[in-house]
């Protein structure tokens, strides 16, 4: 199954995002990596790789993040192991993860998992 990867500023964050994402789709492996290792705000390149490693059983991860630099940390984390199937999605964190979650709970594969967050990325709240 597919898996998720959220990459946050603050463990919080990204742990509620999981907890939302998880009652939509409970079967799906989805890490949450947020702060660095001393609990404060960032991003930590190695905890993102384990995090990649956690949680990818084979059929490729998502990987969502929230500001630009979970972004620069992600991309150097994904230079330790580079991997097609380890996937930056350029899309608003908490709706991505959603979108993502329910395609792949309902079996989507990567791919189209992917094509699914990409169609919905700039779609209007209201």
């Amino acid at each position: 199954m597919v898996g998720i990867l959220l990459v946050s500023h603050v463990q919080s964050l990204a742990d509620g995002v999981k907890e939302l994402a998880k009652m939509i789709a409970p079967s799906v492996p989805i890490v949450a990596i947020g702060g660095l290792p001393d609990g404060s705000p960032g991003t930590d390149v190695e905890r993102i790789f384990s995090g990649l490693n956690e949680v990818d059983q084979g059929d490729g991860v998502m990987i969502f993040m929230d500001l630009g630099s979970a972004v620069m940390s992600t991309e150097m984390a994904l230079e330790f192991d580079p991997n097609e199937k380890h996937i930056m999605q350029n899309a608003p964190m908490v709706e991505g993860t959603i979108v993502a979650a329910s395609a792949i709970q309902a079996g989507s594969t990567l791919e189209e998992a992917c094509s699914l967050v990409e169609s919905q990325r700039n779609v209007d709240k209201f």
